[in-house]
């Protein structure tokens, strides 16, 4: 079976980890020809927008994970990249006889109960709203397709964009002031890295599974799949767990909130990007990942083993300079 990971990103990475991990070799695409260095993976330097250099890089693949992102955080890019650069992904598979599974967000979904794999996605205007459109062009794909849903994610190689990341792990474990957005004391619920790769390799081969046995694309297999939800806690009481896996006391947190963002956002598209989606960190954000959960054959990583992984990995990797 070939397997194909477009883009070396942290979920791109994550996905890559676990198939290594089970000792499957996988072909990573990137325009720099990065990746993870093993063994088992095939780092090709390939510009996924580019039809013909994408089709003959995937041409014998049966599994393929879309993990690309937009240049910008920003809707009116993401509006002017994304849709195509995910017809051009369908197409090569197409072309191939593969399936495709994305990473997906919560954005497209109506967030004022607990979100489900029925939860509504069609979401209008702005980042959501280009979010919805891709779920519904999936959807209308006759390539089998599986976007797997995460929340707001953590662990090794997060990095500093996640909220729950670098900027988060490094005061948090060196007794400084942790700074989120919205409101530190709400419920909200965290996907463990890990646990997304692993949802995702599971829906790829069921849809891949699916497509042989059927012989058609016939959009039995398109769908939505939540990753496993880690633990619905406050970004409070995860900068508290980062400190103790670290030794250190609880830190100080001192919230961000919505306003301070959009001032920001007057000179800093970046800042106008995070202040468009504050909204998810100024109201519960609950997540129940159980339905997935069951027909995927996945369980969370307890949540203290995969805080304590998370810490690990940040500390081992801080310059020596840098650890207290």
């Amino acid at each position: 079976m070939t397997v194909v990971i477009a883009g070396a990103g942290p979920i791109g990475t994550a996905v890559a980890r676990q198939y290594v991990s089970q000792g499957m070799p996988v072909r990573v695409l990137t325009r720099s020809g990065s990746g993870l260095d093993h063994p088992l993976v095939e780092r090709r330097k390939v510009d996924v927008t580019d039809a013909g250099a994408l089709a003959a890089a995937v041409q014998d693949a049966e599994i393929i994970h879309y993990c690309i992102h937009a240049s910008a955080y920003d809707a009116k890019v993401w509006a002017r990249e994304l849709p195509a650069a995910e017809r051009t992904v369908l197409a090569a598979a197409e072309a191939a006889g593969a399936v495709v599974v994305f990473p997906e967000s919560l954005y497209a979904f109506d967030g004022s109960g607990t979100i489900t794999e029925a939860t509504r996605h069609d979401a209008t205007g702005g980042k959501p709203g280009v979010r919805a459109q891709l779920l519904a062009a999936r959807a209308a794909s006759p390539v089998p397709t599986a976007s797997v849903v995460a929340s707001d994610y953590f662990g090794p190689g997060a990095g500093a964009n996640a909220h729950a990341g670098d900027r988060m792990l490094g005061p948090a474990t060196s007794g400084g002031t942790v700074r989120p957005i919205g409101r530190a004391d709400l419920p909200h619920s965290w996907t463990y890295l890990p646990d997304l790769g692993a949802a995702m390799i599971r829906a790829g081969e069921l849809a891949r599974d699916h497509h042989r046995s059927t012989g058609a694309a016939d959009g039995a297999t398109d769908g939505i799949w939540f990753a496993p939800v880690a633990a619905t806690c406050s970004q409070r009481e995860i900068a508290a767990a980062y400190a103790l896996a670290a030794g250190r006391p609880a830190p100080t947190v001192s919230a961000v909130p919505g306003w301070v963002l959009r001032v920001v956002g007057i000179g800093s598209r970046q800042m106008r990007g995070v202040a468009e989606m504050v909204h998810l960190f100024t109201r519960p954000l609950v997540m129940d990942s159980s339905a997935s959960d069951a027909a995927l054959g996945l369980e969370p990583t307890p949540f203290d083993d995969a805080v304590r992984s998370t810490v690990d990995a940040y500390l081992a990797a801080r310059p020596v300079d840098a650890r207290g």
